[in-house]
């Protein structure tokens, strides 16, 4: 898996949401551009050096911010009692400036370098260990726990010295960097898992860990609830409740209180929401589009998992899902290559059972002339070659008539025109393919010379075999008749024999690109068979051949003469 994934700007929107977003109304403007800075900002951090710089940036920028909030807090909203009093001059001035760069330089410097140093931020082929990826996983909630621990400190610390001058410091101070603190580790967590992706990408590629490390996706909401706006919250309620406590502040003191939490507690609230929004959607938008990618028929996708909640178990499962159907394509592509497409198909759409069902059909034979000269006058990986070129004319000639190459027999094949697809004229399919088989072995492997027959008629198509092993095929006299017409033009130099059945049950298309020729009577069989030739053959039409293997009573009948050479 690449680590430097672009987030969710690989994602790659439908033309419909374009559209929308494009006519978008002007009260969705704001949350869309909101959006899509996010997106952007995503996008940006493709790799751990360049997350780096803008997580340090981020958090560097979000403390000076709750700092600046704490003192609005203390001096502005609540002035009484005054931090500027000559008493408590040398903490305000001296101690709380030199805390906070010791804090920004010791604490936060040392802590996101001793953190960061522990991830995985490119995928180096070093095997995973688990404590790859429990640093991957912890180390937002260690981010987080620095302004946790260095808030906590600075609070304790200020509230013991401006006790020792008043108690009456002890309250503001609490309160000013409590709800600061908590509201800045809220809004670093999320920023952190949001920036540290890539490393979470790289740690997952290990595998699922053994125990849950990141929250659920109900926990990641919670929390962002929590911390975002239900901690501020209760913060201007105990703000409130502190300012009434005070009788020397007036109602305007109390409002500029409230002016000063609220938008804060806002902020905080909208910024934790949504990046864990985001987070979540991140996921699902990209599950979606990878999901149409799969229905589309384009099963070359991967998702990234990134996400250690239930969403990342869901990627998982989608990668192994589509994993799967690669397998089966590969499976249903070898089986077809095997038997061929049409009866995979047929295998997959119908329930097995031995036996088939008559149907008319075409056969076609094919078989080289004089292979074994062929074979023992070249040599091996030459004679593969030459036998490989003539499957291709033969598979791409037969499968453009729709037609099915039913098996390889040796250096012969055998090609059915009609089953198990049905075809309105399988008789003028197998000719045609005949003549252009003929036509392109002359010319692409003339090495190879190869006799052709063809015959056409009734036959049983089917599954043949056991249940533990059986095959498609077809039975029956055409077969035979194409078996002995391909044997008979071996012998004859057109190389292309038909019957004539065959040719006058063809359109008239194809039947005249035939010439009916002589009669003879086939091995095996008991009675003629007028052949016919094509037209186009190098030598022309056939006009009279043997008559192979006559009984007695066959060979004294009478035939014509013109009929036997």
């Amino acid at each position: 898996m690449d680590p430097e994934r672009p987030g969710p700007a690989s994602t790659d929107p439908s033309p419909t949401r374009r559209a929308g977003e494009s006519a978008a109304s002007p009260r969705r403007l704001p949350i869309m551009m909101v959006r899509k800075f996010i997106d952007d900002l995503a996008a940006s951090l493709r790799c751990g050096s360049s997350a780096r710089p803008v997580l340090f940036g981020f958090m560097m920028i979000s403390n000076l911010a709750g700092v600046a909030l704490v003192l609005v807090l203390v001096i502005v909203a609540i002035p009484t009692p005054d931090m500027f009093a000559p008493e408590v001059l040398w903490i305000t001035e001296g101690v709380l400036p030199v805390y906070v760069v010791m804090a920004m330089t010791f604490g936060w410097v040392w802590l996101i370098k001793r953190v960061l140093a522990g991830l995985r931020w490119k995928n180096d082929n070093q095997p995973l260990t688990a404590k790859d990826q429990r640093n991957a996983f912890l180390a937002p909630w260690r981010l987080a726990l620095v302004p946790v621990v260095s808030w906590t400190i600075g609070s304790a610390l200020f509230a013991i010295l401006y006790g020792r001058v008043s108690y009456e410091y002890v309250p503001k101070i609490i309160l000013g960097t409590s709800l600061s603190g908590i509201a800045l580790s809220a809004t670093c967590y999320f920023f952190a898992e949001l920036m540290l992706r890539p490393a979470a990408t790289i740690a997952l590629g290990g595998g699922q860990p053994t125990r849950r490390l990141a929250p659920s996706v109900m926990g990641r909401a919670t929390t962002s609830w929590v911390l975002g706006s239900g901690v501020p919250l209760v913060g201007i309620i105990l703000a409130v409740a502190f300012a009434m406590s005070q009788q020397h502040l007036t109602r305007n003191d109390l409002g500029l209180v409230l002016l000063l939490l609220a938008p804060s507690a806002l902020v905080s609230g909208v910024l934790c929401n949504m990046i864990a929004a985001w987070l979540t959607a991140t996921s699902v938008r990209d599950l979606h589009s990878a999901l149409k990618r799969v229905e589309s028929g384009d099963l070359d996708c991967q998702l990234e998992v990134f996400d250690g909640t239930e969403l990342g178990e869901l990627q998982r499962g989608f990668n192994a899902m589509v994993e799967g159907l690669r397998q089966r394509e590969r499976i249903r592509d070898l089986f077809g290559r095997h038997v061929g497409r049409d009866v995979a198909a047929a295998a997959e759409d119908q329930s097995f059972e031995l036996g088939g069902e008559e149907r008319c059909v075409a056969v076609l034979f094919v078989d080289i002339i004089g292979s074994t000269r062929l074979v023992t006058a070249r040599p091996p990986a030459e004679v593969v070659r030459l036998f490989n070129q003539m499957f291709a004319v033969i598979i791409d000639e037969v499968s453009r008539r729709n037609g099915l190459i039913n098996k390889f027999q040796g250096d012969g094949t055998l090609a059915i025109f009609g089953a198990p697809i049905r075809a309105l004229s399988p008789e003028t399919d197998a000719l045609g393919a005949a003549r252009a088989i003929a036509h392109r072995l002359a010319n692409e492997v003339p090495e190879c010379q190869a006799a052709i027959g063809v015959a056409a008629g009734a036959v049983l198509a089917g599954n043949v075999g056991a249940f533990e092993r059986f095959e498609y095929t077809v039975i029956g006299e055409p077969v035979n008749i194409a078996a002995r017409l391909c044997e008979l033009a071996k012998s004859d130099p057109h190389r292309v024999l038909s019957s004539a059945e065959t040719v006058q049950a063809s359109d008239p298309d194809e039947s005249q690109h035939w010439t009916l020729g002589g009669h003879t009577v086939l091995r095996g069989l008991d009675r003629l068979t007028q052949l016919a030739s094509p037209n186009d053959c190098p030598t022309g039409p056939c006009d009279t051949h043997v008559v192979e293997s006559l009984p007695a009573q066959i060979r004294t009948s009478g035939f014509p003469s013109n009929m036997v050479r």
